[in-house]
């Protein structure tokens, strides 16, 4: 049964008043899966993290269930499910929390890949042009139950800060000061390939369904150092990985 035949006959026994009957996050905690349901456990909490970061200023855009959208490889009829479950989990009356010490939990050995589910939560909080104070507060929240401290924080945050030539910084997007020497930009550049490469995220265990989450990544990896080594004039360290 595949990720989403589990999210359909779950929405199925809810609708029942059976298999849901103890809230959605009952059905999240990965104990409560048999084996091999660890990336269903995961998939859903990711979808529960979204929804509320969604709602977190207490509206939520088209633009930022489309973000989502674009980020989870949901397979065509199954998108009502999908979405039936998001909303599911806005009015789920457990706090967010909970979802997040799910993810925290299933990923613990990987920081990489808590960071980029919070990347992902950044990215639905930018949809609609600017972040809340509400959806900063509710990011740091989740930031701090990854095990993220304030600085790391305030570097991915940087990440995601648009310029006003409606870029973002690509030192602040790679890590580094703008006076980084070339030699420590190519060996931060492979670095940061290594870490966040999708086949590592699916050695991990992330469900093919989430690649975007690292594709997303990646991509912004490639299109800062491709635009800092421009700048500066210099031959980037190409990886098989790097766009063109």
């Amino acid at each position: 049964m595949s990720i989403w035949q589990q999210i359909a006959a779950l929405l199925g026994s809810f609708s029942q008043g059976t298999g849901l009957a103890g809230g959605i996050a009952s059905i999240l905690d990965p104990d409560n899966w048999a084996p091999g349901g660890r990336e269903a456990a995961f998939t859903m909490s990711i979808i529960a993290l979204s929804a509320k970061m969604a709602v977190a200023d207490g509206v939520v855009s088209r633009r930022e269930v489309i973000t989502f959208h674009t980020l989870v490889d949901i397979p065509e009829g199954a998108d009502a499910h999908v979405d039936r479950f998001f909303a599911l989990a806005q009015q789920d009356v457990t706090g967010f929390d909970s979802y997040a010490r799910k993810v925290r939990k299933l990923f613990a050995d990987s920081p990489a890949t808590l960071e980029h589910v919070l990347d992902a939560l950044f990215e639905i909080a930018t949809a609609d042009g600017f972040v809340h104070g509400d959806e900063l507060a509710y990011l740091e929240a989740v930031s701090e139950i990854f095990g993220f401290d304030s600085v790391r924080f305030e570097q991915i945050a940087s990440q995601h800060v648009l310029l006003p030539s409606g870029h973002r910084d690509p030192y602040a997007v790679l890590g580094l000061a703008p006076d980084v020497t070339d030699d420590e930009l190519r060996r931060a550049y492979r670095r940061l390939v290594a870490e966040h490469h999708p086949d590592r995220m699916v050695a991990k265990g992330v469900p093919e369904e989430l690649m975007g989450l690292a594709s997303a990544k990646m991509a912004s990896i490639n299109t800062a150092y491709r635009d800092v080594t421009r700048a500066r004039g210099t031959r980037p360290a190409l990886t098989s990985t790097q766009s063109t």
